[in-house]
């Protein structure tokens, strides 16, 4: 009798252990957006609980340590200004090994801040002084995406090509350390548009497409971006 109800706790506390929702800190600000189909594509995962967070409020929380809460942080900002105390509580996170996933424009943020380039494994290089305008990034609205897997990981399982109809980008700093997960055909827009990241002890992922809800229509970029986001909680 007593096994019996060793294994019936066992397999409740199993069951309650997958069925966890996954606890995602969303951040935005800084940017135009289709916001109705963007957070219609966060409410069809059913095993995702999020919290919406506007810049600058967004920065003040993660300073506020309040991201210890969720299991990953998800970045659609395009966002510049960031105090020296906002700056330690991102190295703090990722010290402690804290997930984020960075989407579309949130690859042009911080443009003063050196080491979020390291953080997110690229940088958009905006017009600024002292910057040759061969070092400038290009975007391209209303262009076909015919993407491919470059490397198969929990992010990339079950696709083979992908096509989005998005904006891409041109002439942006890749690191040479991030492992690249999908590459585009296109002549004008960067080699790999999805690549992981390690930044200290935090798992990181960039995902280039995603410009308006053109894309966030598409299944494929749905069940993409839901795997990056179960890779990252580690389901």
């Amino acid at each position: 009798m007593k096994r019996a109800l060793l294994c019936v706790f066992l397999l409740i506390s199993a069951f309650i252990v997958q069925s966890q929702e996954i606890r995602v800190m969303l951040v935005t600000g800084g940017h135009e957006y289709d916001s109705l189909e963007f957070f219609q594509m966060f409410d069809k995962m059913d095993d995702v609980e999020y919290e919406h967070f506007v810049q600058p409020a967004a920065n003040r929380a993660i300073a506020d340590a309040l991201a210890k809460d969720f299991d990953l942080i998800v970045f659609y900002d395009m966002w510049q200004e960031i105090s020296g105390f906002e700056i330690s509580a991102y190295h703090k996170l990722a010290e402690l090994g804290k997930p984020m996933l960075f989407l579309h424009h949130s690859l042009v943020s911080y443009q003063k801040w050196p080491e979020f380039e390291k953080i997110i494994g690229g940088r958009y290089v905006l017009e600024a002084k002292g910057i040759p305008e061969e070092d400038l990034s290009t975007y391209e609205h209303d262009v076909w995406e015919y993407c491919t897997v470059e490397n198969y990981t929990p992010v990339t399982v079950g696709f083979r090509e992908l096509r989005f109809f998005d904006e891409i980008y041109g002439n942006v700093r890749i690191s040479d350390d991030v492992i690249p997960l999908l590459r585009i055909k296109h002549p004008n827009s960067m080699e790999y548009v999805v690549w992981e990241n390690r930044y200290l002890k935090s798992r990181i992922l960039y995902i280039q497409p995603g410009h308006d809800k053109r894309t966030y229509r598409e299944s494929d970029y749905q069940k993409l971006l839901h795997q990056a986001i179960r890779y990252l909680a580690k389901k």
